[in-house]
């Protein structure tokens, strides 16, 4: 992705997430006005509106180009152009070493022998490997199909979310924390990894430590400096952000923090007990540096609270957008139901824009991506009814799409570079799905 394209990529989400703001706000009533109609699918699939449909492209447990299985738990997804007018898609897998019905390896890890140990980050001696990582996808989309599949970071545990880069890759995080045990675990876990679009193959499995080891979620880079933002994914969570010491080579190291407001220290911002912030005004924020980034503990987020950072509930999906970070808190607000923040890197204030005090307009909101018109398409994780909406520039939520086979999340939600095609996961299924219809239909003017 050249550096321009990734820049107006980003840019139209800071009208999508206000018009996300004035949905929440707006209530039922309104929200319901302006839902598009879906049509009831037959299989009891997955509902879409009129003249859109989906075709399932991968299913776990089919082999893939290497030989190896689709893996199960398909999550976070990018989506990268390639020369030759191919779309390449890099999926994580929220895995750990168990249950092997999710492996990449087998069943009874036959399949291991297809493998190069040495780029397995964690090989679990041979006997209990990371199942995690990510695949890669090279998708034709004029015929509709993927034409070639191969895992492309192996060994690691529970890769959530992430977030593409100007760099043409795809950061890649693990939200797990368990550590060595002198036995079958290897290595320590809860950290980035960096995955390049254009890898061929099992990419060698290099840990970014100096980003912090906690239970990573997202991130968000500023193509502008470099600086990358990340949510981390429990219920007193932080906001970080890293700054490299070299943007073109993250394992140089470089400085970690933790967002705090000034004059307001230890500021809970869940709402949950009672109201730490309001929609609508901006909280002057200051960024305090964390030490022992690697710490064994686990405890980044308390000693970060302790000196003053800020707590959120369980950050989750986050972007940039023309100098503007914004990112979920999944569970937020005194119902639970979720939150929106912005954050403005130039002014360096912090801004509550939603909070979703009803879960038939909005429930748990996780994954985002943006329309290329500018429209943000919303992922719902709640495990009950799952669907996706579209939010246009005015502030109308319409409905896109109900998951009717399960009670799954749908993860990973991106469009593909000419905006013909949005794949989308239903992660408990294992599937992965390419949909397609009249987008014009949904475009804003």
């Amino acid at each position: 992705m050249k550096r321009r394209t990734f820049l107006y990529q980003t840019s139209v989400v800071s009208l999508g997430f206000l018009s996300l703001s004035r949905c929440v706000q707006k209530g039922q009533d309104t929200a319901k006005s302006n839902v598009l109609p879906l049509k009831s699918d037959p299989e009891k699939y997955l509902d879409l509106p009129e003249s859109f449909s989906y075709k399932i492209i991968s299913k776990a447990g089919n082999t893939m180009s290497d030989g190896l299985r689709v893996p199960g738990r398909a999550d976070g997804m990018g989506a990268f152009a390639r020369a030759d007018g191919k779309v390449v898609i890099i999926r994580n897998h929220e895995n750990s070493p168990a249950p092997l019905e999710n492996s990449p390896f087998g069943l009874e890890g036959e399949l291991l022998g297809l493998v190069d140990i040495s780029k397995l980050y964690d090989a679990g001696k041979g006997e209990l490997p990371g199942l995690g990582g990510t695949t890669t996808l090279v998708y034709d989309e004029e015929k509709g199909e993927v034409i070639e599949e191969f895992m492309s970071l192996a060994g690691t545990y529970r890769n959530c979310a992430g977030g593409v880069t100007p760099w043409n890759s795809w950061l890649t995080c693990e939200e797990d924390t368990t550590k060595a045990d002198g036995e079958n675990i290897e290595k320590d876990h809860g950290y980035v990894f960096d995955v390049p679009a254009d890898s061929i193959g099992l990419v060698e499995p290099r840990p970014i430590k100096a980003m912090g080891r906690f239970n990573h979620e997202a991130v968000a880079v500023d193509p502008q400096t470099g600086i990358i933002y990340q949510t981390e994914d429990a219920s007193d969570s932080l906001i970080y952000r890293f700054i490299p010491e070299n943007p073109e080579d993250l394992h140089q190291g470089g400085k970690l923090q933790a967002l705090a407001i000034d004059n307001r220290p230890k500021l809970d911002t869940r709402n949950w007990k009672e109201r730490g912030v309001e929609q609508g005004i901006g909280y002057s924020v200051v960024w305090q540096n964390v030490d022992e980034v690697d710490s064994p503990l686990d405890d980044l987020r308390i000693r970060g609270f302790e000196a003053g950072a800020a707590c959120f509930a369980r950050g989750e999906g986050m972007w940039h957008a023309d100098g503007q970070i914004y990112f979920a808190c999944t569970n937020g607000g005194p119902k639970n139901f979720g939150q929106i923040f912005r954050y403005d890197i130039e002014k360096e204030q912090l801004e509550l824009f939603a909070e979703s005090e009803d879960k038939t307009v909005l429930h748990m909101c996780d994954n985002v991506t943006i329309a290329p018109w500018g429209e943000v398409l919303v992922c719902e994780d709640n495990g009950e009814l799952n669907r996706m909406h579209f939010i246009n520039r005015e502030g109308e939520l319409r409905l896109f799409a109900v998951n009717q086979s399960s009670k799954s999340e749908l993860t990973g939600a991106v469009f593909s570079p000419s905006g013909k095609t949005l794949f989308v996961n239903v992660q408990e299924n294992g599937e992965t799905v390419a949909i397609t219809g009249p987008w014009e239909k949904l475009q804003v003017v």
